[in-house]
């Protein structure tokens, strides 16, 4: 690799830590890219598609000319695992903030919930989560949720092409599940706790492709930095 590569474009695979967001990876990888090959301070870099903080996995960071490409690549399907919890809720729908409520899971067997992932196969009415960076009067849907404000939710169309159940060791339930763009895993996480007549959280997500692009092919940050450091 060399700056002329970089600028005419490339598309980097990450594979995002716990708790990093996509901008701070994409920071930490603008400046290991300047400082290593002395590239202009405001050289192209982008990703293509946010991940959550709590979720891990594939984060496509895309430079130079290649950042034109990066609506084509979000348009892409992708795929998830993860874990649900049922039996409780939170207002994030995931661990960012507490258990809110609790709910009975007795009446929940693998035949109910195997049965359940039915519901949700093919075009779906998705309501984003209310702590998410969707817009609203101006304002994000966190910002409003963390100022104790109700907004109304608009639901969404989109699509699950595959809903696969994995491991169940309740309250645990673990999936894979491919999608198109715009799904939230968190929702789907809540309404599949509601489609049980129970309630259901997201615990662990991870991203494991975007189209054609596998986190299989993916490196850590730090390893890109690494890798960077090695070849001075």
């Amino acid at each position: 690799m060399n700056a002329e590569e970089i600028l005419a474009g490339k598309v980097l695979l990450i594979d995002k830590p716990l708790k990093w967001s996509s901008f701070q990876a994409v920071n930490k990888l603008k400046y290991i890219l300047k400082r290593k090959y002395d590239l202009p301070k405001k050289f192209k870099i982008g990703h293509a598609g946010t991940l959550d903080p709590l979720a891990t996995g594939l984060l496509i960071i895309c430079t130079g000319k290649f950042t034109k490409s990066i609506t084509e690549i979000q348009a892409q399907a992708k795929e998830y695992t993860g874990t649900i919890v049922v039996g409780a809720t939170t207002p994030s729908y995931d661990l960012e903030t507490e258990i809110d409520a609790t709910f009975p899971t007795e009446h929940i067997t693998e035949a109910l919930i195997l049965e359940t992932t039915k519901q949700f196969i093919g075009e779906i009415d998705q309501k984003p989560p209310v702590f998410s960076a969707i817009k609203k009067d101006g304002k994000r849907l966190y910002e409003h949720a963390r100022a104790g404000e109700e907004v109304e939710i608009q639901s969404r169309k989109t699509t699950i092409y595959e809903f696969e159940i994995t491991r169940i060791q309740l309250p645990e339930v673990d999936f894979r599940v491919k999608c198109s763009k715009g799904t939230y895993i968190r929702s789907l996480a809540f309404d599949f706790g509601l489609a049980l007549q129970s309630g259901g959280h997201l615990t662990a997500l991870r991203r494991t492709k975007i189209g054609d692009y596998s986190v299989e092919n993916a490196i850590t940050p730090d390893d890109f930095a690494q890798l960077h450091e090695d070849e001075k």
